[in-house]
């Protein structure tokens, strides 16, 4: 019986796995022919939607480490894309703030990649979309649990 519970383990992990690569593979293609890489990208589109960030917080919700966001940010600024605006009550805090040229990008980028995202998903059905979304975060939800 257990044996059976590893192996089942075992091919989740690998499914998911080779799913997550393909469709990150896919969704890269359209960013990288905007000239971003998909981390800059996920930059852009956090502050976008959700307006001015801290820079840890940003590094947070997108799964990035300090040191690789810095280096992200850095970039982006050179192109123009963002810019930092300093915490005038905690100077320890450095907010990003996408730039108007940044907004105009992703204004642009973003309607292709909403159709892109519809499309790669659309091997399954809306019902089995909402299923995979429930499965997913309480996979999830249920491994952060076991961390604690």
């Amino acid at each position: 019986m257990e044996r059976e519970e590893i192996e089942r383990a075992l091919k989740l992990f690998i499914v998911l796995s080779r799913a997550s690569k393909v469709i990150s593979e896919e969704a890269n293609k359209l960013i990288e022919t905007y000239g971003l890489n998909p981390t800059e990208f996920a930059v852009l589109e956090l502050l976008f939607h959700k307006g001015r960030q801290p820079i840890q917080k940003i590094g947070q919700k997108i799964l990035l480490r300090s040191g690789s966001m810095t280096y992200v940010v850095d970039k982006l600024e050179k192109k123009g894309l963002l810019k930092r605006v300093f915490c005038e009550e905690d100077k320890r805090v450095t907010f990003m703030e996408i730039t108007e040229e940044g907004r105009e990008l992703i204004h642009s980028i973003f309607p292709s990649h909403a159709k892109n995202m519809q499309t790669i998903m659309s091997g399954l059905t809306s019902e089995e979309q909402e299923q995979a979304i429930h499965l997913l975060r309480k996979l999830g939800l249920s491994i952060k649990d076991l961390s604690m």
